[in-house]
């Protein structure tokens, strides 16, 4: 028996990559799958529908049954299109895995409003397009049975890059921080019916080497032993436990897995503090005190970001 056996999951951007990785790892373990990809290329706009194809046949050889989709997570009506198919072919619907994206890199003053749109479009209203859908479903079947309990599962994809900066992803740092933001509030919503959670992966894909060469190296990294530390396989035991029952009580949580090694993340809070015994600053108090006082001694802002360090010790 496997951790989802019998289960039915949705994940886009499933044709290459983390969601390539993810879907084989939930076949492993018994899960019928809807593999939406587009064929696209990360910065291109070219489609391959056979690359989604590749991944059922792949799925397929574990014994599961996996069906191909072609919608776009951009249209509103296509990702309900993907609950109907989920739920017309398999019966019934149990996981969402949020995972398609894009990048189109560019400096703020060189940014366009088409690759700023775009970026935004496929990661941050992508998510929300079929998280809504499933919402609503995961919402009907629980208040007519109340006895599944949260048995819906939402899986969103976000990035250090929103959590921490990094130049030249405006865009893509915008969203992925707006992920992991909607993923919080989400699964306190939801939480009757379905869990909420988001992962963070560093991984070698198309976006960390193609899109990004100064990484390529990086990303091949391996450890004395051999062990490949940043392979995309190891990302997906991640997501097949916050997908299955097991991981019933664990909501609204943002995680981070490299190579052997996971993390959870708080997010945004204050460090320090001034105070002004219950009167309004005026802007000239402010600009004696926060320099001076509130600036002072403070934690580096990528204070938690992943290091060498931490990826390499034990």
């Amino acid at each position: 028996m496997g951790m989802l056996n019998g289960k039915t999951a949705i994940i886009t951007g499933a044709g290459r990559g983390l969601g390539r990785e993810e879907a084989i790892a939930m076949a492993k373990e018994g899960c019928n799958l809807i593999i939406n990809d587009i064929g696209g290329g990360v910065n291109d706009r070219e489609q391959d529908f056979k690359i989604a194809e590749t991944v059922v046949k792949e799925c397929e050889n574990y014994g599961i049954k996996a069906i191909a989709n072609y919608e776009s997570v951009v249209d509103f009506n296509s990702t309900k299109r993907m609950i109907d198919q989920a739920v017309s072919e398999f019966g019934k619907l149990d996981i969402v895995v949020n995972n398609a994206g894009v990048l189109r890199d560019r400096m703020i003053f060189n940014m366009t409003e088409e690759e700023f749109d775009t970026v935004i479009a496929v990661h941050l209203k992508g998510t929300f397009n079929l998280t809504r859908h499933a919402a609503t479903y995961f919402r009907k079947m629980g208040k007519e049975d109340p006895t599944l309990g949260n048995f819906g599962r939402i899986i969103n994809t976000a990035s250090d890059s929103g959590l921490y900066g990094n130049i030249g992803q405006s865009n893509y740092g915008a969203a992925k921080s707006g992920i992991a933001t909607f993923t919080v509030i989400v699964a306190q919503e939801l939480s009757k019916y379905a869990t909420v959670n988001c992962v963070v992966p560093s991984a070698r894909t198309r976006m960390t080497t193609d899109l990004t060469p100064r990484l390529a190296e990086w990303m091949n990294t391996k450890t004395k032993g051999g062990f490949d530390i940043f392979h995309p396989s190891h990302f997906a035991p991640l997501v097949v436990y916050l997908a299955s029952d097991a991981a019933n009580k664990i909501n609204g949580e943002v995680f981070r897995a490299i190579g052997d090694k996971v993390w959870i993340y708080r997010g945004w809070r204050t460090v320090k503090k001034i105070s002004n015994n219950w009167q309004p600053f005026t802007p000239q108090q402010l600009a004696e005190r926060i320099e001076s006082e509130l600036m002072k001694d403070l934690p580096d802002k990528r204070e938690g970001a992943t290091t060498p360090e931490e990826i390499f010790s034990q």
